[in-house]
């Protein structure tokens, strides 16, 4: 793994979906189809956000930018089409939004690092130390207009550029010539899972609501409805979280889907496992009912020792 928290490393997500939301009602249908506040943010601001269906099952968590004239969301690259059909099944002919695949047109590289605010600095004489998470600006070098983004998508230090696809050669190359390591999708993973950044198909299905994914940081309780509302709502009010998203330190390797037993007794569901240089270690969802941190679990032949994870949050 590449990775060093107090160096700088680069990611290339190109393989994920970039949609762009066009047209004076961009802003309005989007807060009536997902979980965050984009009534209240402006051009130049962002933030994660949930699709959900209208029964709060977990569709994709997405990061959104607001520019001038459009919203650019990234989405996970197993979601893209799904979401892009779905989100357009409710795009009625007066709305004035329009959707758009641009994932051709843009590459997406991710800085991350104790050092990447500095490196930021160094190459485009721009100063994001101070700004919050979502926050983005445009930036020239080397007659290359580029979009930098306060944020890894991990909860770590660091920057989404959003970078025209024709000029990412040259924006990757400039990096290496900086001394910035790459990082490879399965590093990239091995992150996520440590982090406890929640994935498609993973931790993130039908069976999981955003509440149980510990995304409460991407939930606005006090926006009206949107789609899924009443059922989170509800889960909030009547302490309905049944289920929650644990990270396991695991002594053996473990298949996901492995149930999660506490004296013989299903409490779970392993969803993610990974080998990191301090040991195995997975994502797990686990019956509240059962316990929290410090919960000796068994996992198939494995034994876990349940702990939290920086990503997400139990409230």
């Amino acid at each position: 793994m590449n990775y060093q928290s107090d160096k700088v490393s680069f990611c290339d997500r190109s393989t994920w979906g970039i949609l762009q939301f066009t047209g004076s009602d961009r802003l309005r249908y989007l807060h009536n189809q997902s979980t965050n506040d984009f009534n209240s943010l402006k051009p130049g601001q962002g933030c994660q956000t949930v699709f959900v269906t209208s029964t709060a099952r977990t569709l994709d968590l997405a990061t959104a930018y607001l520019t001038e004239d459009a919203v650019l969301a990234i989405v996970f690259p197993n979601r893209r089409q799904q979401l892009l059909k779905w989100l357009d099944g409710f795009i009625f002919p007066f709305d004035k939004v329009k959707l758009a695949d641009v994932s051709e047109q843009y590459a997406l590289i991710t800085l991350i690092g104790a050092e990447s605010p500095d490196l930021i600095q160094k190459l485009f004489d721009i100063d994001l130390k101070e700004s919050p998470e979502g926050n983005h600006q445009l930036a020239i070098i080397n007659d290359i207009t580029l979009r930098i983004a306060v944020g890894s998508d991990l909860g770590l230090p660091g920057y989404n550029l959003i970078i025209p696809q024709e000029n990412a050669a040259t924006i990757r190359s400039l990096l290496v010539d900086n001394n910035v390591s790459e990082m490879d999708s399965d590093s990239w993973e091995q992150l996520r899972i440590l982090q406890g950044r929640p994935a498609p198909d993973k931790e993130l299905t039908e069976d999981y609501n955003p509440l149980e994914a510990g995304l409460w940081h991407t939930i606005s309780f006090d926006k009206g409805c949107y789609i899924g509302q009443e059922t989170i709502a509800r889960l909030d009010t009547y302490n309905g979280v049944k289920q929650k998203l644990w990270g396991v330190k695991l002594d053996n390797p473990v298949s996901p889907e492995t149930p999660v037993m506490v004296e013989d007794k299903k409490v779970g569901v392993l969803t993610s496992c990974t080998k990191s240089d301090t040991g195995l270690f997975g994502l797990a969802y686990v019956r509240t009912k059962a316990g929290g941190a410090g919960l000796t679990v068994k996992i198939g032949e494995a034994t876990g020792e349940l702990v939290p994870v920086p990503f997400i949050s139990d409230h």
